[in-house]
């Protein structure tokens, strides 16, 4: 039996199946095969995991809207359970370009699916956000209502819908939607981390990429929020613990009856300017920044709480601040060019 990983090569798929082949866990011993269209990331992703793991895994460079490629997939390699990753993540771009992601993250998930359901494959991880819960108070918990504020916020949504709806006619699925929250950090190898097509839409990419002389300055958007500083406070977790977390989910699958929504988070929530302040602190280089006028729609504070996870998937997060921004800098100034 296999595990596929749709969007395996990308950030967190990437860290995800490093762990999987970490593991020493006979439950979870499946071979792995990824499919990614390498639409935001590098077969060279392959080459580093195996160096990290001494272990290699299956790729196939296919796109999930592509139903005959997904047929042969789950045909050769009986798959037996999915985690899907695959999916446009860039909320600036999805405002400019609702089209693409729709057809991609909606149209694209229903056809991995249908596929799933044609092959009696009902055990699924889906890669969610807490983008889903829209202006709702932080701390933010799963009881709390949804919404989207933009194209990438509604895309997830409408992904979640589908899926509740999906258990609620077939019970027999189990799914598990992981709300993450805002990742960082990198492999403390230092061999895989975030490496972004063009300007980053995240901030720690921006900032590291700051550092090392590939971005002029950084742009803090407001800084007249009711926070500490007055800058934008977030949820910042650490990609080692966040594909733990996917891994928990994946053992704990046969105990979610239907469809979880399910929060990954800290629990704590850091400012921008914490955030700049102590990364020129650890790489000991300057982060030129320059205020500019708030984004709209753009929250004052945004944090989860992790409760559920702890207790539905016996997990917490190991990794503080210090450490994600330490894997950060690292990565960064191993790959000045990410994966290039």
């Amino acid at each position: 039996m296999s595990l596929l990983i749709t969007g395996g090569t990308g950030y967190i798929g990437s860290h995800t199946v490093v762990e999987l082949l970490q593991l020493t866990d006979d439950t979870l011993s499946q071979d792995i095969v990824i499919v990614d269209n390498l639409s935001n990331s590098s077969t060279k992703v392959l080459d580093r995991i195996t160096q990290i793991c001494d272990k290699s895994v299956t790729f196939i460079e296919a796109d999930i809207r592509d139903e005959c490629a997904l047929e042969q997939v789950f045909t050769q390699y009986d798959i037996d359970s999915v985690i899907h990753f695959a999916g446009l993540k860039a909320v600036g771009e999805s405002n400019e370009k609702p089209l693409a992601y729709y057809e991609n993250n909606v149209s694209g998930t229903v056809t991995l699916l249908q596929v799933m359901k044609k092959h009696h494959v009902k055990k699924l991880v889906f890669s969610s956000s807490a983008t889903v819960y829209g202006g709702n108070v932080s701390p933010l918990d799963e009881s709390m209502t949804t919404s989207a504020t933009n194209p990438y916020g509604q895309t997830k949504l409408m992904v979640e819908n589908i899926l509740f709806d999906l258990a609620k006619s077939d019970p027999s699925w189990s799914i598990a939607c992981l709300r993450y929250f805002n990742p960082i950090g990198a492999h403390q190898s230092g061999l895989i981390g975030e490496s972004p097509n063009g300007i980053p839409n995240n901030l720690l990419p921006y900032v590291s990429q700051v550092a090392v002389g590939r971005l002029q300055q950084l742009q803090i958007f407001g800084d007249d929020y009711d926070t500490p500083d007055g800058t934008g406070v977030r949820d910042y977790i650490h990609v080692v613990d966040l594909a733990q977390g996917h891994i928990k989910a994946l053992q704990q699958l046969e105990n979610i009856n239907g469809c979880q929504a399910i929060n990954l988070g800290t629990g704590n929530g850091t400012s921008v300017l914490d955030i700049v302040n102590t990364f020129a602190e650890i790489s000991g280089v300057e982060i030129p920044y320059k205020i500019v006028p708030r984004r709209a729609g753009d929250l004052a504070t945004v944090f989860a709480d992790a409760a559920l996870a702890g207790e539905l998937l016996a997990w917490q997060t190991q990794y503080t601040l210090v450490d994600m921004i330490t894997d950060t800098w690292r990565w960064q100034s191993k790959n000045p060019n990410g994966y290039e």
